[in-house]
C-alpha cells in the first residue's frame, strides 16, 4: 500500500473516463445496482445536477469514494441532498481518506450554493470529527431500526 500522500482526490467530472469503473466499485461495496450508479453519474456528468461523485485514487485504483443524491433511502424526504455510499477500502482505512473526501464534497457543494448536506449512518463519533452534527433519527427504507441522520451546515 502507498502512503496516504500518494492518494489523489477527484470529482468524477475531473476523470469521467472512470465512470464505469466507479459504478462497478460502488456496486461491489453497497450492492446497489450498477445501473443506478450510472444513472446518477450520467446526470452529474451531463450537468443535469450538481449532486456529484467523488473518489480517492491510489494510482489507477479506487480506494475510497462517496456520492451526493437527493435521498439516501430514508423517510425524511425533506432533508436533501444526502451524502451517500461513503466507503474506504479496508487496507486504506485510518489514513484520513474518508475525512478528505467528506471535506471535498462539503467544499464543492458549498461552492455551488448547496448547503446543508445530510447523511445517514449507524456510526457514532466518526462524522463529528469532520464537522457533521447529529440531527435526528430517521427510518431507513425497509429497515426495522431507526438510523442516525447527520447534518453539515
Amino acid at each position: 500500500m502507498s502512503p496516504a500522500k500518494d492518494i489523489r482526490y477527484y470529482s468524477l467530472r475531473e476523470i469521467p473516463e472512470i465512470k464505469n469503473k466507479a459504478a462497478e466499485w460502488f456496486n461491489s461495496k453497497w450492492g446497489v445496482p450498477k445501473e443506478a450508479y450510472l444513472e446518477c453519474m450520467d446526470a452529474y456528468l451531463g450537468k443535469e445536477t450538481e449532486y456529484g461523485w467523488y473518489v480517492a485514487m491510489d494510482a489507477d485504483r479506487i480506494v475510497g469514494g462517496l456520492g451526493v443524491i437527493d435521498n439516501d433511502f430514508h423517510d425524511r424526504k425533506d432533508l436533501s441532498p444526502n451524502v451517500c455510499a461513503v466507503y474506504t477500502q479496508e487496507e486504506y482505512r485510518k489514513l484520513g481518506i474518508a475525512g478528505k473526501l467528506l471535506d471535498l464534497v462539503v467544499r464543492d457543494m458549498r461552492s455551488k450554493g448547496i448547503s446543508p448536506l445530510y447523511l445517514v449512518t449507524d456510526h457514532t463519533g466518526f462524522y463529528e470529527r469532520y464537522g457533521w452534527e447529529f440531527f435526528c433519527m430517521a427510518q431507513g427504507d425497509g429497515e426495522p431500526e431507526m438510523t442516525r441522520l447527520y447534518i453539515h451546515r
